[in-house]
């Protein structure tokens, strides 16, 4: 089994990620994309992360009908700062003979990663191309070329603020979800670009 690992906050998940994941699945010849929403990024803190339920709720609705991605709770289970090392050593443990992929957007290759080393030892990291960002060239990084789309889920959720549409920036399913619950200011009376 050949599996991509999408990690990150996805408050909320957006187009951009669908697609990134849609072209690793593609161009790595993937037989599946793992979603996995982090319980406390280790790079930043954000004073408007929605719940991890709320965040899997978004994450189910976004991939429902496509059969190459699924969602795990791996990291809002173990809770605390989520580390990728961790969550790879994890999913190696639980499936040995699974050739691991932990697909990256370029801007994370500028943070410090904890334990890279081991990460490089246990997957390989792809990376994809992001607007506006040029980091330098990481060893053993394997390129994935890409469309490149501007999407930014803290614009999302400043949208949301606003009353602002949001309409193709997410599935029509995210959209549901966020204003059903509520989440980034958004309430069923405001504008939802329908």
């Amino acid at each position: 089994m050949r599996l991509g690992i999408l990690g990150g906050t996805f408050n909320p998940i957006h187009l951009g990620h669908l697609l990134l994941a849609e072209t690793a699945r593609e161009a790595l010849k993937l037989d599946r994309v793992l979603f996995v929403p982090t319980a406390q990024p280790p790079h930043k803190r954000s004073r408007d992360l929605a719940p991890g339920a709320a965040r899997m709720a978004l994450i189910h609705a976004a991939i429902r009908g496509n059969p190459g991605f699924a969602a795990s709770e791996i990291e809002l289970q173990r809770g605390g700062v989520s580390y990728s090392v961790d969550t790879v050593k994890i999913l190696h443990e639980q499936l040995p003979m699974a050739k691991l992929f932990l697909v990256v957007g370029e801007d994370m290759l500028g943070v410090r990663w904890a334990a890279w080393d081991t990460i490089q030892e246990l997957c390989t990291v792809v990376a994809a191309h992001r607007p506006g960002i040029t980091t330098r060239r990481v060893r053993g990084v394997t390129w994935l070329p890409m469309p490149q789309v501007e999407i930014a889920s803290s614009d999302i959720r400043a949208r949301c603020k606003l009353g602002k549409s949001i309409r193709y920036l997410v599935p029509p399913g995210v959209e549901q979800v966020i204003t059903r619950l509520g989440l980034y200011g958004r309430t069923s009376g405001k504008e939802t670009g329908a």
